[in-house]
């Protein structure tokens, strides 16, 4: 995978379930279309969105397999690695690598809260395994590791890590990565409420959790902040940002897949221990949800923006 292939919006895949809890590769197939209709440029796969944590390693890999069926050739399969073990994350990148995904988003080791040298050593250790490609996914909110700056410094001496996904919630981060590091690594947003403001301070992509839902959208935003359209951005952005605010919660999953089913391209089955959402905590969530989809605004031909300007 190309460096220059990490931009553009790149969905974290849900992963359909079937009422008997298997992979719904039709509904997957169903959503992959819908994004790219959208004109998403790449997917995340089995990231924590698509519920990794109850995946198996065969089921994984089936679905880099199916979205590389599936979408236009070319267009870049990432999946996502969260382990506990090194060795574990190694094999993985190595069957991901086989199986002709074209990149990795890595995490850092999940449950020990590994330090600064122990969380680089992980990194560089599988960078050292495979060819592919890697976003360095950085989200000390939900997984209590930072990678801090000095550590990234280390990383930049890896030749295959190429992006960072963008999580610590705070905007100005992104300058301190531009300001130390130039052009050496491809940064992406990867918080749902901040998708405007970060791609208005230069980040080369966003990884989305609302895409799910509503891909156009997402990428009309991405592509009107990059053209300097800011008052037509700004517009779609206000009009999203409860839905968005869905994904900086606890039950993100269940809610990014009750807004993928009324938007005609998901369903609400997850996999135990999560369960569907019920009662008055469904109703609030489908309120914010079908309010929106009255609502929804018409969309400029968002597509056609010049190259350049999109770039």
């Amino acid at each position: 995978m190309n460096k220059e292939l990490w931009q553009g919006v790149y969905p974290a895949l849900l992963t359909p379930f079937t009422a008997e809890d298997t992979l719904d590769l039709d509904l997957f197939e169903k959503n992959l279309l819908a994004q790219v209709e959208a004109g998403i440029s790449g997917v995340i796969v089995a990231g924590s969105l698509g519920e990794a944590s109850t995946l198996t390693i065969e089921e994984k890999y089936e679905l880099v397999k199916a979205a590389k069926n599936i979408l236009p050739a070319g267009m870049p399969v990432v999946l996502c690695i969260a382990e506990q073990s090194t060795a574990v994350a190694v094999s993985i990148a190595k069957g991901a690598e086989t199986i002709g995904a074209d990149g990795l988003m890595v995490l850092p080791p999940m449950r020990y809260k590994a330090d600064d040298e122990e969380t680089v050593a992980y990194f560089k250790t599988i960078a050292d395994s495979t060819s592919l490609s890697i976003m360095i996914y950085n989200n000390p909110v939900d997984y209590k590791i930072e990678v801090t700056l000095d550590m990234f410094a280390e990383l930049a001496k890896i030749s295959n890590v190429h992006a960072i996904k963008e999580s610590t919630r705070d905007v100005s981060n992104v300058t301190r990565i531009f300001n130390r590091f130039g052009d050496r690594f491809k940064v992406f947003c990867g918080v749902d409420t901040l998708i405007m403001e970060e791609v208005m301070l230069g980040c080369d992509g966003v990884v989305g959790g609302l895409v799910d839902a509503f891909p156009k959208e997402t990428v009309a935003i991405f592509n009107l902040v990059k053209a300097g359209q800011y008052k037509e951005a700004l517009s779609i952005y206000r009009w999203y940002l409860p839905l968005l605010e869905l994904d900086i919660h606890p039950k993100l999953v269940q809610n990014i897949k009750l807004a993928a089913k009324q938007a005609g391209i998901g369903s609400e089955y997850v996999r135990a221990p999560r369960l569907v959402l019920k009662g008055e905590e469904r109703e609030s969530v489908l309120a914010i949800i079908d309010e929106a989809i009255a609502k929804q605004p018409v969309l400029s031909d968002y597509l056609n923006i010049s190259a350049d300007a999109v770039a």
